[in-house]
């Protein structure tokens, strides 16, 4: 049993530590709203690995700043022992979503297979990368794919997206576009193309940022396009996780 006297010094230690820290952070706070008044509130403030440094977080975006605020910089902070971008693996973490409660009912869903492996792609007809990236989800075997349509590259992909929405078969005609160049047919004024206002605003608040972009069972995300290969080793390793 440890004597007394070094348990209460332990303790004391402890909580001197924690109240430096958040005397830290309320510096830190402190100093930015004074410096940079026209910027947003920051959300967070947290230790980092690194003695002395913090974490500022607006959103998902993250800067480091010293434990008085007055010096502040962007960048990548990493892990020389394993090698790990510990900033993004913050960021990954932060952009996480809960795939349970995307409203799928907005997505065209396009079946391989037995289709028991999920996964999302936010898209714009007009995107070069999502048509390159169409052709190579052909390769994938027992998916369910959930497409929002999701047009962002302009007035023309508003378009496209509601002539594709109101098809006969939304997914057949987002296929015979994106993967042969078939333009669907034009859409009947009267069909209600509200899905599309709903998946914009789904996409500004998860922070879609492009497209395509991907979303998976496990709630990780996967920005631009990437190969069939990639994508497969992603849904295994979502299976994987509780």
């Amino acid at each position: 049993m440890k004597p007394l006297f070094a348990t209460l010094a332990a303790a004391a230690a402890a909580l001197l530590l924690s109240v430096a820290a958040h005397a830290s952070e309320t510096d830190i706070r402190l100093a930015f709203a004074k410096r940079f008044p026209n910027y947003p509130k920051l959300d967070e403030v947290r230790k980092t690995p690194v003695p002395g440094i913090f974490e500022l977080r607006f959103g998902s975006e993250i800067i480091y700043s010293d434990k008085n605020g007055d010096y502040m910089f962007h960048g990548s902070l990493i892990d020389t022992r394993t090698r790990v971008d510990l900033t993004q693996e913050r960021i990954d973490k932060l952009l996480v979503v809960d795939f349970g409660s995307l409203p799928l009912k907005d997505a065209m869903v396009i079946r391989q297979g037995n289709g028991s492996r999920r996964f999302v792609v936010f898209a714009d007809p007009n995107c070069g990368y999502c048509k390159r990236m169409e052709a190579d989800l052909l390769n994938l075997k027992d998916v369910s794919i959930y497409t929002f349509l999701l047009p962002v590259l302009g007035p023309d992909s508003l378009v496209k997206s509601k002539d594709i929405w109101c098809s006969k078969d939304p997914a057949k005609a987002w296929r015979a576009w994106m993967v042969e160049g078939h333009a669907p047919a034009t859409a009947a004024a009267n069909c209600d193309t509200t899905a599309l206002d709903r998946n914009l605003e789904l996409g500004r608040k998860n922070k879609v940022q492009g497209t395509p972009a991907l979303v998976f069972e496990d709630g990780s995300r996967a920005p631009g396009a990437i190969p069939a290969q990639q994508i497969e080793a992603r849904l295994v390793a979502s299976a994987k996780k509780p």
